[in-house]
């Protein structure tokens, strides 16, 4: 299980083995709500619904979730908001909270994936999704299973 607390700008991963990890990360500037266009971080119970980008290379750059080349820095000027090294791709749980309608995490795109500001890690600077260091979500990447439940709370 995945629980993600705004407030504290930390996931926390339990694994099967009953240990939990904490990681540094940061979710949307605008803060949280489910609503699309939003830009904000979505509430509520969700849950992994694709993984994306086993095994490629740390600071893989994904362009419509899709391997495009290894981020540089020359890079920055072409994005603001870069997705690299791996993607897990929510899904909401909950009907008219953060499933279907205006209110749907998974239409809305809402990733944890690392990201090409890990010097913004701790605090809020996202566009709605959750970013974390590249070495931190390969790390998790390789403990999530498809299915696995994520609590976004404040």
């Amino acid at each position: 299980m995945i629980k993600i607390v705004v407030s504290e700008q930390i996931l926390y991963h339990r694994r099967k083995t009953g240990v939990t990890y904490a990681y540094p990360i940061s979710t949307a500037s605008k803060g949280v709500g489910n609503q699309e266009n939003s830009l904000q971080t979505p509430l509520g119970k969700h849950r992994v619904k694709h993984k994306i980008g086993e095994g490629q290379a740390a600071f893989t750059a994904f362009v419509a979730r899709q391997p495009a080349g290894i981020f540089t820095e020359q890079d920055k000027i072409l994005c603001s908001d870069w997705i690299l090294s791996r993607i897990l791709w929510l899904e909401g749980m909950q009907t008219g909270i953060n499933k279907r309608g205006k209110k749907d995490t998974f239409e809305r795109y809402i990733y944890i994936h690392g990201t090409d500001e890990e010097n913004k890690i701790g605090s809020p600077h996202s566009h709605g999704c959750i970013r974390m260091k590249n070495e931190d979500v390969i790390d998790l990447f390789e403990h999530v299973y498809c299915g696995e439940t994520v609590y976004i709370k404040i």
